[in-house]
């Protein structure tokens, strides 16, 4: 699978590379987004969750290779009364959360749509993904809502759903709200696929140089946070 060239050109500015990060979204290919080098200093490959195939899952954990998860928007968490999952663990683990990047997780419930069997082979995710894509739509649209959410998903399952800041980047500036505000830009529904980039020797984070590199081989968007907050903040 091939889009845009990743790397900057030429004279291009970041209104350009968001530009094209847009224009890739739209046609339903990834885009490979670092959020900051003093936040988590990560690169996702990030999906259009409507666009998601078994062919981008096996992509996500194989060239990827962190948490596949899908991040929705907050008003469409709300309506279908998705919680944070640390709201619903009675254990003392789920306390006094000390994290390094941010200040509290966006983990919601982990599901698996219903169609679904063990729900974790690429083909089973893909199916969970694209119908949270469609289930956020009609949520933001008042025609879905937690009963009907019920019917098409049980939890635990192997997509862990992401609840967004309400206020998108002007709260947050996390890998969910990057990439749900291209998707706002890109005028699709309010629900994406972020999967972190790991290094298979260090077994860290990849880095931003290899990030890119990757982008450039593939022919996919590279895009920084700070060129989203800027054009989409």
């Amino acid at each position: 699978m091939s889009g845009h060239a990743g790397d900057l050109r030429g004279d291009e500015t970041d209104s350009d590379a968001v530009d094209r990060a847009v224009a890739a979204f739209r046609d339903g290919l990834p885009v490979l987004i670092h959020d900051f080098d003093d936040r988590e200093g990560e690169t996702d490959i990030v999906y259009p969750a409507g666009a998601v195939t078994a062919d981008a899952v096996a992509r996500l954990r194989n060239d990827a290779g962190g948490l596949v998860c899908a991040a929705l928007s907050h008003e469409a968490a709300d309506a279908m009364d998705l919680p944070f999952l640390d709201d619903t663990i009675d254990h003392p683990s789920a306390g006094s959360h000390e994290l390094g990047y941010d200040d509290r997780s966006s983990f919601s419930l982990p599901v698996n749509h219903r169609d679904t069997f063990t729900g974790i082979p690429d083909d089973d995710r893909a199916l969970t993904i694209t119908e949270l894509a469609s289930a956020a739509e009609a949520a933001v649209a008042g025609d879905y809502d937690a009963q009907d959410f019920a019917a098409d998903f049980r939890s635990p399952g192997h997509v862990n759903v992401l609840r967004a800041a309400p206020g998108l980047l002007a709260d947050r500036q996390g890998h969910t709200e990057l990439g749900l505000a291209l998707a706002a830009e890109a005028g699709l529904p309010p629900a994406v696929v972020v999967c972190e980039m790991l290094d298979d020797e260090t077994g860290r984070a990849l880095s931003k140089a290899a990030a890119r590199d990757y982008a450039t081989r593939h022919e996919f968007v590279f895009v920084d946070g700070d060129q989203l907050v800027e054009r989409l903040g």
